[in-house]
């Protein structure tokens, strides 16, 4: 098939690298051709340009980068649908598209109107509730009524997409059941798959643990044999619950006096250690280091187990964190919240962790009770939960058999 590839997401983000790159190189070597036209952010762009480049250049793909508009707020995202509008069509018109496959919602204002006017298969990649996750993490205030016309406007859109997509990819199957209770979507059910952000369980496994490096990191970090060592990877970003960590590092420490706190972080400390020190958590307890793509594997060795929280609102039904299949791919058993996409689903299925259900010091007490439990948890068994829910060649798999579905309608 002959697929282009819409991104409001660049290729030099690091979510391009990671959940954009590995699935379109596994499309490829099953036969699929791609054309990607992204928007990239001029920090990022003049960095990894010529890498990405040659990373596409590699596979055979034509990547189209489009300068990302950041202001002003509104107009600046019409202004990119307006360029990608015309790129798109100029594309279209040299050499034929069979699929136009739109990550989240932007591009998927392009993606229908190519339907429409092209009959090309239409793909809704739709990530998360996009409008809902805009207002959860507070960036649309709905007080204002610029953003809340905005929010009316893609919750239409939303509806629009789902009904007419030739087939719609959902992260989560929490957000696959959202979508078949709407009654307002025509045609339903609706096609729906179900594609998690996948994790390269090729990279995220112990094997890629570098034994001399781990042996200079816990020198480095002080960390002994007899620490019991949580880790949290990534940003803390607008989603995750870094106070409410951090009251559960509290109550381990009280339970586990030798335990420390290790963040796998590109953050600033400054954002982490006064909030320990306001939760009374001694400094020497928390290490943040960043690490290079390559040396995380090994960074994660350090750690007995692994923790994220995030904050459990309608938007995150359809999230799907990567870390989750990183962690679990790695042997740690996690430690997560309930309410976030199919977290719940998976740890219950699996048995591969423990689900915080309330944020309060008796759910922490009870969790912390859990750990001897935890730490038992074969981790051939948890490298089997990752590869049941978040293997790479699991969700290219997928991606090829809806090509292939709507192609052969």
């Amino acid at each position: 098939m002959n697929v282009l590839y819409l991104s409001y997401d660049g290729l030099t983000d690091g979510l391009g690298r990671s959940q954009v790159l590995p699935y379109i190189f596994g499309l490829q070597q099953k036969g699929h051709t791609f054309t990607i036209v992204s928007f990239e952010k001029s920090v990022n762009f003049q960095k990894e340009e010529s890498t990405i480049q040659k990373l596409v250049d590699d596979a055979k793909i034509k990547w189209v980068p489009l300068k990302y508009t950041s202001s002003p707020p509104v107009l600046s995202t019409i202004y990119d649908v307006y360029l990608l509008r015309k790129m798109v069509e100029q594309l279209h018109n040299e050499f034929p598209f069979h699929i136009i496959h739109c990550r989240s919602y932007i591009t998927s204002l392009i993606g229908l109107q190519m339907q429409k006017k092209h009959n090309v298969k239409f793909v809704f990649d739709m990530r998360a509730f996009y409008a809902d996750e805009r207002v959860d993490g507070k960036l649309w205030n709905l007080n204002n009524p610029i953003f809340k016309t905005v929010y009316d406007y893609f919750k239409r859109k939303e509806i629009e997409f789902l009904g007419n997509a030739d087939y719609s990819i959902s992260l989560t199957k929490k957000g696959k059941d959202i979508i078949h209770s709407w009654a307002k979507v025509q045609n339903q059910p609706v096609p729906v798959e179900v594609i998690p952000c996948c994790a390269d369980l090729n990279h995220f496994h112990p094997s890629r643990v570098n034994a001399s490096r781990q042996t200079e990191l816990k020198k480095q970090f002080g960390l002994t044999e007899d620490d019991f060592v949580i880790t949290y990877l990534g940003s803390i970003g607008t989603w995750y619950l870094l106070d409410e960590m951090l009251d559960f590092f509290k109550i381990l420490i009280q339970k586990r006096p030798n335990s420390k706190f290790l963040f796998v972080t590109t953050d600033n400390p400054n954002t982490i250690l006064p909030a320990a020190k306001s939760k009374g958590v001694p400094s020497d307890r928390i290490i943040i280091s960043p690490a290079k793509r390559e040396e995380v594997p090994t960074f994660l060795s350090l750690a007995n187990a692994a923790i994220f929280f995030i904050q459990p609102v309608f938007s995150k039904s359809g999230s799907s964190p990567t870390k989750h299949g990183e962690m679990l791919g790695m042997g740690l058993p996690v430690i997560a919240n309930s309410g976030v996409g199919d977290v719940d689903r998976i740890i219950e299925d699996t048995k591969s962790g423990i689900l915080v259900r309330e944020f309060t010091n008796e759910a922490y007490e009870k969790a912390v009770s859990q750990i001897d439990e935890l730490l038992n948890i074969p981790v051939s068994t948890l490298q089997n939960a990752a590869h049941k829910y978040y293997s790479l060649e699991e969700g290219v798999k997928r991606y090829s058999s809806v090509y292939e579905r709507i192609c052969s309608q």
